[in-house]
């Protein structure tokens, strides 16, 4: 009785909003209680009407800190009176449409707001047009965008600004439908500083331009979370026919020799799996405050980098990204409880391209390193938890929070136990009819599932492999893959004789790759004292190393052994590096090793401008907890 009363009064003072011509502001008694259970997607607002393109025109601001301008978007109705866009943190300045008399308002309101979704920006739709003009501009609150002062980048003379729209932050800066499952093409004008190059996950220069203004094109359909943009002052570097790479000009000359194989890793993709289906594969080198790895936007990839260790040893990640436009871009997860679908068939595609390029036992280093990876997380999450089920529950939390190696390693996992079972054969004709016959549509686990019986395997095969138990299930099931490693197998025998003998510069490791010095440095134990410690480092240098990964893993074990040698340099490390996969180790083992906090709260405390938004919340909830 009281919700419905409620919602009768709410509806009332919204029809009385909607009779003011050209209303442009909202009060919080305006507010409109939505109704959540007609939403296709968990995440967002989004209701019948759709977007199916979007045009931008908007300038960035560096000195005020804000993108401002208009969004034109052609709806289909699909029988609607009204468009449902997200929106977090951004102000609306006015909506209208181009009646055959000019221009007219349209009246709009705007939802309460919702825990870690924002608001809906619900727009009463014109008759007689599907164009729906909304002029905004984007507030401190914009948890995608991260501007970097001049001192923050390797130049040091002009500022920087990157977006991060994974999982639901491009609500953050366009008023959007912001789920995995809603496509769009879009183009864009973006007006940017004389001097400096803007970059979308669209077609893109591959010059300065001198006037500021760049012009955008995305004709392939793509998901919010997928909207990208970056600017800066950048240099461009072909690599191939379809492949190039942008950086500051004091990392284009290293970030062209690390990424130099790209080209050869497209081909070795599309022999797998068939056509690229984006027209161009580039990159850029953002700066090392980047909250990942990297992030897949089709036609431009971003890349940490921390990644340019200087010997190509790293860039396996390059190869996770460029398997996303297959895995992710092209057939996309329905919703984020179905993120395996996305993460977990790019992992098993990234290491099918690594071993198509170098040999069977480099790809195995790499499966063998993500199990580690896994049994961490589950062990993290614990055992039982529901969010080490492939199938996650993430209404009414972050679906951030569902972007764990779960979904990563242990999807991988399971497809490598399919592709056992039936063979690589028919394992890659069924994978590659996926990609091709669902093409910019989504997917869902259900329907994944019913396609694999349907198409591949036996009732009684599913049941023999156990599959619900993987998708449904906690923890690692005791049927997983199990990976062997000649390779790994040398350096254990080689970590063994050092116990032994304490004799560093006996460890024979010249051939030794990152994936190698990962394994020796992860199973360092209670043996190894200090001692040891001071002999490793004086003979391979892992406290000072170039590679980020090495040094990461190192700092875990100076943190919980005490070995001050490297304290400097991990307050160094943490300060610079903004990926979330290195500092939620570093800052738990700073807390394990004090519990009060103090080290960790202080280093904090001198970093945490340094990191994007999506870093800040989880390390702010951390030292929270």
């Amino acid at each position: 009785m009281k919700a419905s009363l409620l919602i009768l009064i709410t509806g009332l003072l919204f029809g009385a909003c909607q009779n003011e011509p050209g209303n442009g502001s909202k009060t919080e008694k305006d507010s409109i209680v939505m109704n959540t259970s007609n939403r296709p997607d968990p995440h967002s607002f989004t209701q019948e009407a759709r977007v199916n393109h979007m045009g931008l025109n908007l300038k960035v601001d560096f000195d005020n800190k804000k993108i401002a301008g208009t969004a034109e978007y052609t709806v289909a109705a699909n029988g609607a009176d009204k468009l449902y866009l997200d929106i977090d943190e951004v102000k609306i300045d006015k909506v209208w449409w181009e009646s055959p008399d000019g221009e007219k308002a349209l009246a709009f309101s705007l939802s309460e707001k919702e825990t870690f979704l924002g608001q809906a920006l619900i727009i009463d739709l014109p008759k007689g047009s599907d164009k729906v003009y909304v002029k905004y501009e984007t507030t401190e609150g914009a948890k995608a965008l991260q501007w970097l002062d001049a001192q923050q980048t390797a130049g040091k003379k002009y500022p920087f600004l990157f977006t991060q729209s994974q999982a639901i932050l491009a609500r953050t800066w366009i008023p959007i439908q912001d789920g995995p499952g809603f496509r769009f093409s879009y183009t864009a004008i973006v007006e940017v500083p004389r001097g400096m190059m803007a970059l979308m996950s669209a077609s893109n220069p591959t010059s300065t331009v001198e006037s500021g203004l760049y012009r955008f094109e995305m004709k392939q359909a793509v998901p919010a979370y997928l909207m990208a943009m970056s600017v800066g002052k950048l240099e461009f570097r072909p690599l191939g026919e379809r492949t190039g790479i942008y950086a500051e000009a004091e990392l284009i000359d290293k970030a062209a020799y690390e990424f130099a194989e790209t080209e050869t890793m497209l081909e070795a993709a599309e022999k797998i799996y068939g056509p690229y289906a984006w027209d161009r594969y580039d990159m850029i080198v953002l700066p090392p405050s980047f909250p990942f790895g990297g992030m897949e936007n089709p036609r431009l990839t971003f890349v940490t980098p921390t990644i340019l260790a200087g010997d190509r040893s790293l860039t396996a990640l390059i190869a996770h990204e460029l398997a996303h436009s297959w895995s992710g871009n092209l057939v996309t997860n329905a919703t984020w409880n179905d993120f395996w679908l996305n993460e977990g068939f790019t992992v098993y595609f990234e290491r099918r391209i690594m071993e198509e390029i170098s040999d069977e036992s480099y790809a195995n280093m790499l499966a063998l390193l993500g199990h580690q990876d896994l049994e961490s997380e589950v062990h993290d999450l614990g055992k039982d938890s529901e969010d080490t089920h492939l199938k996650l529950h993430l209404e009414g939390r972050n679906p951030d929070d569902g972007m764990t190696d779960i979904a990563y390693e242990k999807g991988y996992f399971l497809l490598r136990l399919i592709e056992e079972h039936v063979g690589r054969e028919p394992f890659d004709a069924f994978l590659k009819a996926y990609f091709k016959d669902n093409s910019f549509k989504t997917m869902t686990t259900e329907s994944f599932l019913t396609l694999l019986k349907s198409k591949l395997i036996s009732s009684e095969d599913y049941e023999v492999l156990r599959i619900d138990e993987w998708v449904y299930g906690a923890g690692i099931p005791d049927n997983c893959p199990k990976v062997v490693s000649d390779k790994f197998e040398i350096v254990e025998s080689a970590l063994n004789d050092f116990k032994s003998s304490g004799n560093a510069k006996a460890i024979s490791s010249t051939n030794w790759t990152s994936h190698e010095w990962l394994h020796f440095i992860r199973h360092i134990d209670a043996e190894i004292n200090l001692e040891k410690m001071t002999k490793l480092d004086n003979q391979f240098n892992f406290t000072h190393s170039g590679n980020a990964e090495i040094q990461a893993a190192w700092f875990e074990h100076t943190i919980e052994k005490g070995y001050t040698n490297a304290d400097e340099a991990v307050e160094e490390f943490l300060i610079r590096v903004g990926r979330r996969k290195f500092l939620m180790p570093l800052y738990k083992s700073l807390l394990k090793a004090d519990p009060t906090g103090g080290k960790a709260n202080e280093i904090y405390a001198k970093a945490r401008a340094n990191y994007h938004a999506v870093s800040q919340e989880s390390i702010d909830e951390l030292l929270k907890k």
